[in-house]
């Protein structure tokens, strides 16, 4: 029986949308991890599968308790740990049963790890024939970069990404957030949805492979191939507006605001408010493609206006004329945002082993409450035993198996919450 959170949020009348799937969420650190969670917030019954020392996340600081660091507790709720030995005959004997129960496994081990394990596709689909095999790696396997390690950073830097943010500081700089690692878990959720229908369609099962580089390249790169979309080029790389170094927040007379007059009608308004109504009456204004090529002269203009008043006044009056604005805001004015407080994305949550905790919460909305915070992260091995007796291990069995150091036994000595 699923056990719910206090104040989770009401079951959809229907049920979740992936009732009855579960997914062995065999990753770690960020981009599998975030995929299967997502698959959990939509009602799979998510497995994380864990070697004997736990996600390399439960290490992250700061932690309240050894194994269940901060990053760790944003990046797996919603799911189930099962820590084993895979390596151990035992152990990889009771994975191979679980693996007969699953619809989707998930794994960002590299190809030659998983098949030393025995666990490539056709291992693996031998066992379960309509089984969505999901590989997440740094690249390829179609390419000569086939093997390479690959982390966060590492993809920052082969995508391009880094390289673009150095063209307005000088110097090539990371993103100040796991963003390739985040990308490509999003984009490898949509593949295993997508499998997922195929499965229900067909009856048939699938291999997919989701590389980070090739993924972060196609994420980066459609603004920036610019003049590089057509050959010959017809100029540089690199979309011009988001490259300018006068995009940036501007300094108002007490802090900084994001302004962004976009429309023709709101750089007029703009200009009208900062006192330059011969600006708003130019007619290269109107032109869009014209307007483009005035970009930084524009920025600079706003940039230059912007001290004029405190940011409270700035919001006043960019409400008003409807301009697109955006204060800076810091994680702590964020967790304390009234806007996100209206739409419940923080939840204040009582957990087993480490008592209040903020979680994350999913963002989407639907009529149909199709997804949910069921499940606090867990423990690592906290449903060892729960999975082992589900797939028909006796107690004995299991408790041979612990003793033998094959497998975690973390079930806390606390209720779990819902209990």
């Amino acid at each position: 029986m699923r056990q719910t959170l206090p104040e989770a949020d009401p079951p959809a009348p229907n049920g979740q949308p992936l009732d009855g799937i579960r997914v062995l969420d065999m990753t770690s650190l960020a981009m599998g991890p975030l995929a299967g969670q997502t698959l959990g917030d939509y009602g799979a019954d998510v497995i994380k599968v864990e070697p004997l020392g736990g996600d390399s996340f439960r290490q992250s600081l700061p932690r309240r308790s050894p194994g269940m660091g901060h990053v760790f507790l944003q990046f797996n709720r919603n799911k189930r740990s099962l820590a084993m030995d895979l390596k151990a005959p035992e152990a990889a004997c009771a994975f191979r049963q679980l693996l007969g129960t699953a619809d989707v496994i998930l794994s960002n081990m590299r190809p030659s790890a998983m098949a030393g394990l025995g666990l490539d596709y056709e291992a693996v689909r031998a066992i379960r024939p309509d089984i969505i095999y999901c590989a997440a790696y740094g690249f390829s396997e179609r390419g000569r970069y086939a093997g390479r390690p690959a982390a966060d950073d590492t993809i920052q830097a082969v995508s391009g990404l880094a390289s673009l943010q150095g063209r307005k500081g000088g110097t090539p700089e990371f993103v100040a957030t796991i963003v390739a690692d985040k990308a490509a878990g999003l984009v490898l959720t949509n593949a295993i949805l997508a499998a997922l229908i195929h499965r229900m369609r067909t009856g048939r099962g699938q291999f997919i492979e989701l590389p980070m580089f090739e993924t972060m390249v196609a994420f980066v790169m459609p603004e920036h191939l610019a003049g590089l979309s057509y050959d010959p080029p017809v100029g540089p790389s690199g979309y011009s507006r988001v490259m300018d170094p006068s995009r940036r927040p501007y300094a108002t007379r007490d802090g900084y605001l994001s302004v962004l007059p976009y429309t023709t009608a709101q750089w007029q308004r703009f200009f009208r408010l900062i006192g330059r109504d011969d600006m708003a009456d130019d007619p290269e204004l109107a032109d869009a493609a014209k307007r483009n090529a005035r970009i930084p002269e524009f920025y600079a203009m706003i940039e230059q206006a912007m001290p004029s008043r405190t940011t409270r006044d700035w919001i006043d009056v960019l409400l008003a004329a409807d301009i697109l604005f955006g204060e800076v805001m810091t994680p702590e004015e964020l967790i304390a945002d009234p806007h996100l407080a209206d739409t419940g994305l923080f939840r204040m949550i009582d957990h087993p082993t480490e008592g209040r905790i903020r979680l994350l919460t999913p963002p989407a909305h639907s009529s149909e409450a199709a997804a949910r915070l069921d499940r606090a992260p867990p423990g690592l091995g906290e449903h060892s035993s729960e999975i082992l007796r589900e797939i028909g291990l006796g107690e004995e069995e299991i408790r041979v198996l612990v003793a033998r150091g094959c497998v975690v036994d973390g079930a806390p000595a606390t209720s779990h919450p819902g209990e």
